[in-house]
């Protein structure tokens, strides 16, 4: 028979392994651009009195940065750059059209393996693109004149890189906002997050 004691001890180590796994799961959102070479040169001493004022208001990652993402396994990591964006993008071809009412949006990315294991994945499938109301938009299948696309099954040893281009369908009337990267075909904890306006 279990006293009140023993009721009491095995709901206290119920709540707290509840709040155990609230605490520890979860996705982050990076958007903070990895510090490039010459940007470090800069903060030098004729610097000084602009990295206080930057320190301030932390940057938020726009067309150019390059994020660190980092996938689900030990040693998987990407430098991935929003090298450009298309909006709105042309079809490169006559056949292929966004549905009535929207508009094509080319994001072109540069990835870059910066992890010690291969990088295999289909990298559109990690993409999304949102509007200034928060409206999300996944990737679609089509070849812009912008350039060409990034291939759906990228393999990238250390070291390797990929470039290429992302064609979302966004309704005309939305202004595009953020774009965002996850790897492991969107299932990894980490996404990286570029400002667009």
């Amino acid at each position: 028979m279990r006293t009140r004691t023993h009721i009491r001890l095995a709901t206290a180590a119920a709540v707290g392994a509840l709040a155990l796994t609230a605490c520890t799961s979860g996705s982050s959102v990076v958007d903070k651009p990895k510090v490039s070479a010459s940007a470090k040169a800069d903060t030098g001493k004729g610097a000084a009195k602009n990295t206080t004022k930057k320190s301030a208001a932390p940057k938020v990652a726009k067309v150019g940065d390059t994020i660190t993402a980092k996938g689900m396994e030990d040693g998987s990591q990407l430098d991935v750059t929003l090298v450009k964006v298309a909006d709105p993008a042309k079809s490169s071809d006559e056949f292929t059209a966004p549905e009535a009412g929207k508009r094509f949006v080319g994001v072109q990315f540069r990835l870059v393996n910066t992890g010690t294991k291969v990088y295999g994945d289909s990298p559109s499938n990690g993409a999304q693109i949102a509007d200034s109301e928060g409206q999300q938009f996944e990737s679609t299948f089509a070849d812009i004149t912008a350039g060409p696309s990034m291939s759906s099954d990228v393999k990238l040893k250390p070291g390797a890189k990929a470039l290429g281009w992302i064609v979302f369908e966004v309704p005309k009337g939305s202004k595009t906002a953020t774009v965002q990267f996850t790897m492991d075909s969107g299932f990894s904890d980490q996404t990286a997050e570029w400002k667009l306006s």
